[in-house]
């Protein structure tokens, strides 16, 4: 694989903390009951991990597959179902668990899809939160950060399936055929 320049965006130590702070203030807008996380596979299963931990509260955890972007760096703009909740939400307390809200599309459809579920509410946790690249009207209840309109890899976020390991979000420069 060649290699690829990046740098470091977020550390480590600043996701944790912003992760703590997150779980921290859905345990006080949830008092009651428990709470469903659903993570976006793949890129969000670090950030949910990670949140569950942080939330003192019971959380159920439960996973959606979706894809639009196959192995690129930019969205097909075709959204598709790959792998379904494994249990009803019906009259639950339900957060979509998002790696980063870019264009919006993906998550305008997932919003559709789970809201005809009938959750007692539905909201949407996102780690990272690009406003310049929305094409679609999202509204996101817990952003850990705003960032620039950058391609970026790390916890999670992949570039062709590889990064996702690195415990540092990073700003990829100059991305070549892996």
């Amino acid at each position: 694989m060649a290699q690829n320049s990046m740098r470091v965006l977020l550390s480590s130590e600043q996701i944790q903390a912003r992760v703590r702070e997150l779980g921290a203030q859905i345990d006080r807008d949830y008092p009651e009951g428990p709470v469903y996380l659903v993570a976006i596979l793949k890129g969000a299963c670090f950030f949910l991990a990670d949140l569950a931990r942080a939330m003192k509260r019971s959380v159920r955890i439960d996973f959606i597959g979706i894809s639009s972007y196959g192995k690129g760096k930019t969205s097909s703009g075709e959204v598709k179902l790959t792998k379904d909740l494994d249990s009803s939400i019906e009259g639950a307390d339900v957060l979509v668990v998002e790696d980063i809200v870019d264009s919006g599309v993906t998550l305008t459809y997932l919003i559709h899809v789970l809201s005809q579920r009938r959750p007692r509410s539905l909201r949407i946790v996102a780690l990272l939160d690009k406003p310049d690249r929305r094409q679609r009207p999202v509204e996101v209840a817990y952003v850990g950060f705003k960032i620039p309109d950058e391609f970026v890899i790390g916890y999670g976020l992949d570039y062709a399936e590889n990064y996702r390991n690195l415990s540092d979000i990073c700003i990829l420069e100059d991305p070549k055929a892996g």
